[in-house]
């Protein structure tokens, strides 16, 4: 299905943003990607009885930061960012999110000044062997999002993200294949695909500046061309920023 990220115009989704649902629908996208940062399954009941009245399938989107960071040398830090995954499956049920997508491998933003060590690799799988599990018993899949070397040190290009999606080997996890992220770090779009389209379950379409598709640098007749190629049948959701989200503006760069 095609579509439409809310975290152009909010990080909060609710019931008060049905009109800009019902023009997302009207406008042709079939699906909303929801993003879940506050862990309050209420909110997620609420809306997915408006986001069933208007027809709208969605995914439901969650990152992990320095509070919870999956890979942090304390014990407890790494506990606690198992636990909020774990919530965030619980929303994307309670929101009738088959699939949660997004960066929640490490957390957002975090450097240490080097690259990942096997300790933090160690607790990554470890962790997220966890979280798989959780999911699967709910009846949720994984979308883990690699992201560019200056959002993430741990996994930042798809060959990264394809060796860790294998260590964990569950059949519920997969990769987020984001156009911006690979437009900065991989080195060649027909090459990715074929080593790693596999494991694809979720695509971002995103710009190379984070603007609206097709104004930028990426590659789209040879991104459309390999998606093709797979034989996708996964959801394709495009993603741009803008500066309405002002919690968004420090982390994604968009001034």
């Amino acid at each position: 299905m095609l579509g439409m990220t809310m975290l152009l115009w909010t990080a909060d989704v609710g019931a008060a943003h049905r009109p800009l649902l019902e023009m997302l629908k009207g406008t042709g996208f079939e699906l909303v990607e929801v993003p879940i940062f506050h862990g309050d399954r209420d909110k997620c009941l609420a809306l997915a009885s408006v986001l069933d009245d208007l027809g709208l399938k969605r995914t439901a989107l969650t990152a992990r930061g320095a509070e919870d960071n999956p890979i942090a040398v304390d014990p407890a830090v790494r506990r606690l960012a198992v636990e909020n995954s774990c919530k965030a499956v619980d929303c994307a049920v309670a929101l009738g999110a088959k699939t949660l997508v997004g960066p929640f491998h490490s957390g957002f933003g975090v450097f240490s000044g080097k690259g990942p060590t096997d300790d933090e690799w160690h607790w990554a799988v470890e962790g997220m062997t966890k979280v798989a599990a959780y999911a699967r018993e709910h009846g949720v899949a994984l979308s883990l999002e690699f992201l560019n070397r200056f959002e993430c040190y741990f996994l930042y290009t798809t060959a990264d993200m394809a060796k860790f999606v294998e260590a964990i080997g569950a059949d519920n996890v997969g990769i987020l294949y984001d156009t911006h992220h690979a437009h900065i770090e991989d080195p060649s779009i027909a090459e990715t695909f074929n080593r790693h389209g596999r494991l694809f379950n979720h695509i971002h379409i995103s710009e190379s500046h984070r603007g609206t598709p097709g104004t930028g640098l990426v590659n789209w007749p040879e991104t459309f061309k390999a998606i093709q190629s797979l034989d996708y049948r996964g959801d394709v959701v495009v993603e741009a920023f803008g500066r309405s989200v002002e919690e968004l503006v420090p982390l994604v760069k968009i001034w």
